[in-house]
């Protein structure tokens, strides 16, 4: 595609309110392919980010960009791990909880499937990929790298940071079904967003697990509601720590990833109860067990 032939495209999210439009399906499919294909020229990309963005997404929208990104993924398929969403602009404040929540997961056989890449736009915090490089990773968790798996989205990860604003694809690259796992665990920070990604993902998982959880991501560290989408039926409870006798205090403080590290690998006693409580909600989540109680049990009798 010549940038003459993408220009009706980019006027589509470019002339202002008046004469913006949603893409159809195809026409989505068509620009996201093209970019993909390194077929359109970087201010050009930029330019339909940033226009895409202002304008607004469609649900059909993000569907077809999701449906292009299936294309090019490196699938390596493991139905029966658990997929867990976590934002590529990383965690600004707390450290990350999930090598030791999947730690305490290991006894009860449950696997979790994770990726990560470059820091994306716009928090600036710490990435998933950093601490999974640096942690040691019990057996049942398998991170897949955006460069290996998807690096014609890895190679906007320079335009992206040269923008250096928030685009569309940060709400849709936290679940893009690597391991085609059947159930998927994602977090969502405004409320907005969770319509947003039950629309999105509950055809293509059996069970979509939605944590209002700390900074945007599927990890709980105080008071949040969880929503449950299988089988079209919508359920929704909320957990809090406390209740299970966890006091953790949140830091609102920005931490370094150094700062990050020394807590996953010398965790406190409130650090790790809180991991493991995130353990046990899951194990409850999946059917696993009766209750968070119980899970709590468990995990303690297999320690």
């Amino acid at each position: 595609m010549t940038s003459q032939e993408f220009l009706p495209y980019l006027k589509l999210v470019g002339t202002g309110p008046k004469r913006n439009r949603d893409l159809t399906y195809e026409e989505m499919q068509t620009v996201i392919r093209a970019m993909l294909k390194n077929e359109v020229v970087p201010e050009q990309a930029a330019a339909f980010l940033l226009g895409w963005r202002v304008k607004g997404e469609s649900i059909e929208e993000f569907k077809a960009a999701l449906d292009v990104f299936d294309e090019f993924i490196v699938h390596d398929p493991k139905p029966h791990t658990v997929e867990f969403g976590y934002p590529y602009d990383g965690k600004i404040n707390n450290p990350y909880l999930l090598p030791l929540m999947a730690q305490a997961l290991e006894p009860f056989g449950v696997e979790l499937s994770l990726h990560g890449g470059l820091l994306q736009p716009a928090k600036g915090g710490v990435t998933l990929k950093e601490v999974c490089d640096a942690a040691p990773l019990p057996k049942n968790v398998h991170f897949y790298d955006r460069k290996t798996y998807f690096p014609e989205l890895y190679r906007f990860s320079k335009l992206r940071a040269r923008l250096g604003l928030r685009s569309s694809i940060n709400t849709i690259e936290k679940l893009l079904g690597i391991t085609k796992s059947q159930t998927a665990v994602i977090g969502a920070f405004h409320k907005p967003f969770i319509q947003k990604y039950i629309a999105l993902y509950k055809d293509r998982y059996k069970k979509l697990i939605i944590i209002k959880g700390n900074e945007g991501s599927p990890e709980i560290f105080g008071k949040c509601a969880i929503t449950i989408v299988e089988n079209d039926d919508i359920t929704e409870f909320k957990v809090d720590p406390k209740d299970h006798g966890i006091d953790y205090t949140k830091s609102f403080k920005a931490i370094t990833l150094e700062d990050s590290l020394n807590q996953t690998l010398h965790p406190s006693e409130s650090f790790m109860k809180l991991a493991q409580f995130n353990a046990a909600v899951l194990l409850y989540l999946l059917g696993k067990i009766d209750s968070i109680e119980e899970g709590l049990e468990n995990i303690n009798s297999a320690i």
